[in-house]
């Protein structure tokens, strides 16, 4: 029941989203688009190696979309390059393979587990997910771009 997918715990999650807004020199900036639902996440990220170092978002989607971003925001900082490439795929297979949610700091993820059983849903719940992966796949081409230059 779609009700399931909208639970207490998910509504708070999306009336309470931190780091709302822009930042003002990111290393890089992202936005994915759900063409189903209409949802949009336009991410800012800065990075000082493989670490987050900072991160704001601009969230216009529907709850579950704004509960991803919210949990996205509350752990992102401090996260690596490959803790959130391997995220990305964790939530994408607790989707569309029934994999386990996420431990540890993202196991709030397992809220959005019931997400699942609804396809239309899923490109909206992925979409933090998608533009921060997005945004450091830009930051490591500029910092290869860079590196042959100061050799």
């Amino acid at each position: 029941m779609l009700n399931d997918i909208y639970n207490k715990r998910i509504i708070e999650l999306a009336g309470n989203i931190p780091r709302l807004g822009r930042l003002a020199a990111p290393d890089a900036s992202a936005t994915a688009h759900s063409k189903l639902c209409g949802s949009t996440v336009k991410i800012d990220l800065t990075m000082d190696g493989p670490v987050v170092t900072d991160f704001a978002h601009d969230v216009k989607a529907c709850a579950l979309g704004q509960a991803s971003s919210s949990i996205m925001a509350r752990h992102v900082v401090g996260s690596t390059a490959s803790e959130l490439r391997d995220l990305r795929e964790t939530v994408r297979r607790m989707l569309k393979e029934n994999g386990s949610p996420p431990q540890g700091k993202w196991a709030d993820i397992a809220l959005l587990e019931p997400v699942r059983d609804y396809k239309a849903r899923h490109a909206s719940t992925m979409l933090t997910f998608d533009a921060v992966v997005d945004a450091i796949g830009q930051i490591e081409a500029k910092a290869k771009e860079a590196a042959p230059a100061q050799g």
